[in-house]
C-alpha cells in the first residue's frame, strides 16, 4: 500500500502536449490539470452554463490548460471570455487535446450541464 507521502512525492502528471495552431502563427502547450484547477474548472462551467450564451467551455479549458514548455499556465480564468472570441476552429483544435489529455468527455460537460 502506498503512504501519503508517497502519493504526494509521485511524479503524476504528463509533459505537455505540443499542439500546432497555423491560425495563431504556432504551436502551443497544452497540460493535464491539477486536481484542484479540475474542480474549479468544472465549477466554473457549470455556473456558466446556467447563463444561456455565456458558457464558454472551450476557452475555459483551453485557458486552463494552455502553458508553456516548462507546464506554467499563459491564461488566467478571467481571461478565458478573451480567448473565447479567437477562431473557433483553433480554439476547437487545442480544446480536443486538452480534453483528451484530462479525460473530459462529452459525459462530464452533459452532467455540468445538469448541475
Amino acid at each position: 500500500m502506498l503512504t501519503a507521502e508517497q502519493i504526494l512525492k509521485a511524479a503524476d502528471t504528463c509533459n505537455p502536449v505540443k499542439v500546432p495552431v497555423p491560425e495563431w502563427g504556432g504551436d502551443v502547450c497544452v497540460r493535464v490539470m491539477t486536481g484542484a484547477e479540475r474542480d474549479r474548472w468544472e465549477i466554473a462551467t457549470s455556473n456558466a452554463l446556467e447563463k444561456p450564451g455565456q458558457a464558454n467551455v472551450r476557452a475555459g479549458l483551453c485557458a486552463a490548460t494552455i502553458c508553456d514548455e516548462s507546464g506554467k499556465r499563459l491564461f488566467t480564468d478571467n481571461q478565458a471570455a478573451a480567448l473565447g472570441n479567437k477562431s473557433g476552429v483553433a480554439l476547437n483544435r487545442v480544446y480536443e487535446v486538452a480534453r483528451k489529455l484530462n479525460k473530459v468527455s462529452d459525459d462530464d460537460i452533459e452532467e455540468l450541464e445538469k448541475n
